[in-house]
């Protein structure tokens, strides 16, 4: 910016639209009711900083609130609005400008409350020029260390921010794989199968001449496999892929619970946090539809799980999955108004009937109070150091929310806990 002269920088005119325009040096803002005070402080300075000059406390507000103030000289004692109100307006607009007071009445007191209230220091009129310059000087160095200590921060809880996407969008990613690595894997069972029987039907034909009586029974019967295993895969890659191009499009989809749970089960079987325990899944009586999408769906079910394999450190324990169908919608206050339980989303939750929910349980120690409150936040675990990241909750939570679903949690401490994953069901369907 192109510099002013400095008889146009040094008065700030009356608080109109049309705003003074500076140079690159620091702006100074001079409030006090005395003009023979003002022009002191100008002259002194005026070779040193931008400098704006206002009679009042509420000219100086306003103008800080249009400009970038580095530091201000403000009277104690001006008429209507004393120099510590405006020391409180001032810093309330920008916590880095520094303050100093100017009074010709010392007391110790009123030093006292606006060094108290941010004032980085105070003078006594008549003041000795270098003393003022000096006071200034110390002024401006604070603010610019103020500033860069702000924008700093700022960058960091930006990274911040950043690093925890980034986190939380790699362990979507690799939970996602997890399952679709686990569906090949189930489609690789059928295929070998699939693969034997066919190797075996052809050694038979090869060798045999005719076939009839109980070489052709077995020869349909194992044609008969082949179609079912067939039938299998086709089933499983056209389920996976349906969630797959549901979930890019954003396009409304409902899955069978029935079919969910039991590629949980599928999914689990061989799982290392499984393994040790006792793992029942509990189907639906009559199968039903959820509002959800697939692999978000499976994803929840298998954190909220594996979670609860963690929390039980005695091998052998008893781990449940159940599905429940409620005709009515559900009665939220069945956790929030009771000790050791929480409700995850009560404001966003559809709760319109039906209403399908996935208790998942185990018998482990049961919930921290102190960790309860923040379950869902990331990198907060109840389970022991070193098991999983710290992000499997805080992902529930996030896709449970895009479902419009809501998470109750029952926990009492040496029981266990109960996860409850509230969804909209499909009305009529099943």
């Amino acid at each position: 910016m192109k510099a002013m002269p400095h008889a146009q920088n040094e008065v700030s005119p009356p608080m109109t639209d049309q705003m003074p325009q500076f140079d690159d040096r620091p702006i100074l803002l001079v409030a006090d009711d005395e003009e023979g005070s003002r022009a002191s402080v100008r002259l002194v300075l005026k070779d040193l900083y931008n400098v704006l000059l206002v009679d009042n406390g509420r000219d100086a507000i306003e103008l800080a609130k249009k400009h970038h103030i580095s530091a201000a000289i403000l009277d104690i004692r001006m008429g209507a609005m004393s120099g510590i109100d405006v020391l409180n307006g001032l810093k309330s607009v920008d916590p880095t400008i520094e303050v100093i007071m100017l009074t010709a009445y010392e007391t110790l007191e009123t030093a006292r409350q606006a060094l108290r209230l941010g004032a980085c220091d105070y003078l006594t009129k008549p003041f000795e020029i270098p003393t003022l310059r000096q006071a200034v000087g110390t002024a401006m160095e604070r603010h610019g260390v103020a500033r860069a200590m702000r924008e700093t921060n700022s960058l960091l809880t930006e990274l911040q921010r950043d690093i925890e996407q980034q986190k939380f969008q790699q362990e979507v990613a690799e939970s996602k794989s997890e399952i679709y690595s686990h569906v090949i894997h189930d489609i690789n069972g059928p295929l070998t199968v699939i693969s034997g029987f066919i190797e075996s039907i052809n050694q038979k034909l090869t060798d045999a001449k005719s076939l009839e009586g109980e070489k052709l029974d077995q020869l349909k019967d194992r044609l008969s496999r082949i179609t079912r295993q067939v039938t299998n895969c086709v089933q499983m890659s056209r389920r996976y892929l349906g969630f797959l191009r549901a979930s890019r499009s954003e396009e409304a989809t409902a899955v069978s619970a029935n079919e969910i749970l039991a590629d949980l089960k599928n999914l689990l079987w061989d799982h290392n946090a499984v393994s040790k325990h006792e793992l029942t899944v509990e189907p639906f009586s009559e199968d039903v539809l959820v509002e959800a999408d697939g692999t978000e769906l499976i994803q929840i079910l298998l954190n909220l799980t594996i979670n609860a394999c963690h929390a039980s450190s005695k091998d052998g324990s008893s781990i449940a999955v159940r599905g429940r169908l409620h005709p009515e919608p559900v009665d939220i206050r069945a956790w929030t108004d009771r000790p050791g339980s929480r409700f995850i989303n009560p404001e966003a939750f559809a709760n319109k009937p039906p209403v399908v929910v996935f208790e998942i349980s185990d018998h482990g120690s049961g919930i921290p109070p102190k960790i309860l409150p923040r379950l869902f936040e990331p990198y907060v675990t109840a389970t022991s150091p070193g098991r999983g990241t710290g992000l499997g909750l805080s992902i529930v939570r996030r896709l449970v929310e895009h479902a419009h679903g809501g998470i109750g949690v029952q926990t009492e401490a040496g029981k266990g806990t109960t996860f409850s994953v509230c969804l909209q069901a499909r009305a009529g369907g099943g």
